[in-house]
């Protein structure tokens, strides 16, 4: 297991947009996925968006989809979550993982947190009304 490191969570008004940066481990290959998720106390972690590095597919969840992106930077181990029209109901830690390698070009990414061995500690994002 490795690392994750996560930054960019701050306090933003409603309708307001945030950059979520997470840098993480070295593969061999870039067959492997990477996840965000957000956990607010009490209630289940979510998935919000994950990514397969092979190919650039993307999946959002339903609370997101449209307002937030996932941008891989070239070259760099660095993946960029770019949230706007951000809402209270926002609000939550926010944490990058991976997992890795996968064996098919064709593989969807996992959206339990149990498929990622590899974490960061996460980064707090207030969205306030």
């Amino acid at each position: 297991q490795e690392q994750l490191a996560e930054s960019g969570g701050q306090s933003v008004q409603a309708g307001g947009s945030l950059r979520l940066s997470c840098e993480g481990r070295t593969y061999k290959s870039n067959k492997y996925c990477l996840a965000w998720f957000r956990q607010v106390p009490g209630k289940e972690r979510e998935a919000v968006a994950r990514i397969y590095m092979f190919n650039g597919r993307t999946w959002y969840s339903d609370s997101v989809k449209d307002r937030f992106t996932l941008s891989p930077e070239n070259g760099e181990n660095v993946v960029w979550l770019e949230m706007k029209s951000l809402k209270p109901e926002d609000t939550a830690v926010y944490s990058c993982a991976t997992y890795g390698p996968t064996l098919y070009p064709d593989h969807v990414c996992s959206r339990q947190i149990s498929s990622y061995p590899d974490r960061g500690q996460g980064t707090q994002v207030t969205v306030s009304s």
